[in-house]
């Protein structure tokens, strides 16, 4: 076999790329690259994986938001350039022992291995010993993947990086700022394409007149700052709820907000089937929603969610807030999830089916009178500021219904505690005394435990 040298194929990184190039290759270990559109990303990160795979052996992978813009944005992605696949061009087939076209995995004839995956299928990749990972539109990928899988590479050694355009100041602001105070670990680059040139100013211009010819003259210069300015503070195209929690956060709505116990708690969920479940606490408190925890995760069974409710030091209200399939039954049991949380002790409070844009406007209506606890609201929060429309690319103008990413537990999650709440928030509420008073126990409901959920004559707030 003739000699190959990596980077394959002659590719060399671009001149403003040179220095996180130095960084990495340097044994830097994380690295936060905030870059603009059509700056070759993803070639700088396969062609890096690749010097990467054949000096150390071990696992590699590399992670888009969704698996399902996988194969046609990495896997199958040819450089207008030249021609070519870009994984062909990173990686030679000299350099493999074998293509996985299914699982889009290449082996390599040192024994490394790399992938391209979906970062919400980060479950995928436990256990595995990734040595190095790369995320790519680290902004629009869910955070939990991270968290997921840094103690992996915390274990081994391994590295990560995190390349992407930004999405307002969200979980890739916070790496960003929190790997500049840490500069002995971490490599931050901020780029912007007045910057590094790399489209002349002539195309840029004519790049903003098409933006604003699509989206509008506001939303066009919002995206078109996001995408090639790399601003943090750009708005978010699309955004249902961005720009009312910005007024929130202003208002000094977002903060510390502790848990009244005069007060029951009220719960609305979102139950995931191979998905993230995501759960919200409230207290209603005269014309306040106060918004006191969030929680969520995924992998695991309703017995999980209700021991965490049980750990948690409040007075929960008599019921929870349910989506109506909640009353599906499950193929294995038979059983639906409402009986299943009947026998757990968990009351549900089941939604009429609504339409998606009428839970979105009693959202928005009920966030003006909320006030959230910024530290166990956060993942909440984020999911609430990113959840967006999603944009039909081949029709230019919005679809009906919002992108389904990692954003839509938790904001399904909150819009089903807004129509649930919404007689509520009109007075109708309790404070533990008088729950107390009633001698109700959320978890064992006296002489029913088995069969209370099939009450269905039962209406805390009278509005079935």
């Amino acid at each position: 076999m003739a000699e190959i040298i990596l980077p394959a194929n002659n590719w060399t990184p671009r001149p403003h790329q040179r220095r996180a190039w130095a960084e990495i290759q340097g044994g830097k270990k994380r690295a936060a690259l905030c870059w603009p559109r059509r700056y070759g990303k993803d070639d700088f990160s396969l062609h890096m994986t690749a010097c990467k795979a054949f000096e150390r052996v071990g696992n590699y992978a590399h992670c888009l938001p969704q698996a399902n813009q996988v194969r046609k944005a990495i896997w199958k992605a040819v450089n207008p350039r030249t021609g070519r696949l870009r994984i062909d061009e990173a990686f030679p087939h000299e350099l493999r022992r074998k293509t996985l076209d299914n699982e889009m995995m290449i082996e390599f004839i040192n024994g490394s291995t790399w992938q391209a995956v979906g970062s919400d299928n980060y479950g995928a990749l436990i256990g595995s010993g990734h040595v190095g990972i790369v995320f790519s539109e680290w902004a629009l990928s869910n955070p939990s993947a991270w968290a997921f899988l840094r103690p992996i590479l915390a274990d081994n050694g391994g590295w990560a990086f995190f390349v992407s355009t930004p999405r307002g100041k969200n979980h890739f602001y916070k790496m960003f700022q929190g790997g500049l105070k840490d500069p002995d670990n971490w490599f931050c680059d901020h780029l912007s394409a007045d910057i590094t040139l790399h489209i002349p100013p002539e195309t840029l211009a004519q790049e903003l007149r098409e933006m604003q010819a699509e989206r509008g003259e506001e939303e066009g210069q919002a995206l078109f700052n996001q995408e090639y300015m790399c601003d943090w503070n750009a708005a978010i195209p699309g955004a249902y709820y961005s720009s009312i929690l910005v007024g929130l956060e202003k208002a000094g709505q977002i903060g510390n907000v502790p848990w009244d116990p005069q007060y029951e708690v009220y719960t609305s969920w979102d139950l995931g089937i191979g998905d993230a479940t995501a759960i919200w606490f409230y207290q209603f408190i005269g014309k306040e929603v106060r918004v006191i925890d969030y929680y969520e995760s995924s992998g695991v069974g309703l017995e999980h969610y209700v021991k965490i409710l049980r750990e948690k030091p409040y007075t929960y209200a008599e019921r929870h807030f349910f989506p109506h399939d909640v009353r599906a039954r499950e193929l294995s049991t038979g059983a639906s999830r409402e009986e299943t949380l009947g026998k757990l002790g968990i009351r549900c409070k089941v939604l009429p089916a609504t339409s998606v844009d009428d839970g979105i406007s009693e959202v928005r209506m009920m966030l003006r009178s909320c006030w959230f606890d910024k530290t166990k609201c956060e993942k909440g929060l984020e999911a609430l500021g990113q959840y967006q429309k999603e944009w039909d690319d081949t029709r230019k103008m919005y679809k009906p219904t919002p992108l389904h990413n990692w954003t839509s537990h938790g904001a399904d999650s909150f819009r089903y505690g807004a129509v649930g709440s919404k007689s509520l928030r009109s007075g109708n509420r309790h404070t533990t005394q008088q729950f107390a008073q009633s001698n109700y126990d959320p978890y064992n409901p006296p002489g029913q435990s088995q069969q209370f959920y099939a009450d269905s004559d039962w209406d805390l707030y009278g509005d079935n």
